[in-house]
This record gives structure tokens, C-alpha cells and sequence, in this order.
């Protein structure tokens, strides 16, 4: 990966992370939502490109700088997984719920979901500020450093 894909590759976690927010939103507001995130920090985009050619991306960040990102992004799911769960539900009884995972939740749910956003938003913020630290720190490097 050269620097342009690296800074590439960061520019596009930023925006699927803002996206995956949209997405919780429209959970919370009771609408209809395709594609959720996994819940997994090594499955779904960001993490693929982290943790799938983990000693190049250290090599490039910095270790430091590496375990940084790696715990706040692992920070992200956590709080994320906590929505995910009060609204998929893996073993729906009605038809509705199996064949798309969801399932209606009752307001004290919803209460907590809302409260998991608020924790998910300032996990989001920390994120983006370690992304937009981590392509400065890219766009400063040597195209040297990417061969």
C-alpha cells in the first residue's frame, strides 16, 4: 500500500464510522436499517484494512501509535455492541424477526439504547480525532517509508 492508499484507506474509515453513526440514528428512530456494522472490530471495513496487514500499518503508524488507534477503535465496537444486541436479535420468534434479524424492543430498551448512543458518539469522536491524527501523521511521512 502506498501513501495515497494509506491516506486513502484512513479518509474512508472516517466515513464509514460517521455512516455507521447515521445508521445507529435511524435505529434509535425506529427506522429500517440494512447493513449494520459487525460488531466485531476486526470484521467490518476499518478493521479489515487495521488488523488484516497489522505489521505494515504499525510500521507506517508507529507502534505507539498503532495500540492507540487499535483501543480506541476496539472502544467503538464495545459500545456499539451494546445497541447492536437490544436491537438484532439472533433468535427471533415471528417471521419478521427471522427473516431480518430485528426485533420491536420495549421503551425501557430503547431508554438504554439511547443512553449507549450518547457513550457511541463520544467513542466516535475520539476515533475520528485519532484518525485525523493518524493521516496528518501519514501525510508527514516519506513516500520513502511506504516501499
Amino acid at each position: 500500500m502506498n501513501k495515497q492508499e494509506t491516506i486513502n484507506a484512513i479518509e474512508h474509515a472516517r466515513e464509514a464510522h460517521i455512516e455507521q453513526m447515521a445508521k445507529v440514528k435511524s435505529l434509535i428512530e425506529g427506522r429500517h436499517v440494512d447493513n449494520l456494522t459487525p460488531v466485531s472490530k476486526m470484521k467490518c471495513e476499518f478493521g479489515q484494512w487495521l488488523y488484516g496487514d497489522k505489521e505494515r500499518v504499525k510500521s507506517i503508524l508507529g507502534v505507539q501509535f498503532y495500540e492507540n488507534l487499535d483501543m480506541i477503535h476496539e472502544a467503538w465496537h464495545i459500545q456499539y455492541a451494546k445497541i447492536h444486541t437490544i436491537f438484532v436479535h439472533e433468535k427471533g420468534e415471528g417471521l419478521f424477526s427471522k427473516i431480518f434479524g430485528i426485533h420491536k424492543i420495549n421503551a425501557l430498551e430503547l431508554e438504554k439504547a439511547k443512553v449507549y448512543y450518547k457513550d457511541l458518539e463520544q467513542a466516535t469522536k475520539d476515533l475520528l480525532r485519532v484518525l485525523d491524527a493518524s493521516q496528518r501523521r501519514v501525510q508527514a511521512l516519506s513516500a520513502s517509508k511506504f516501499h
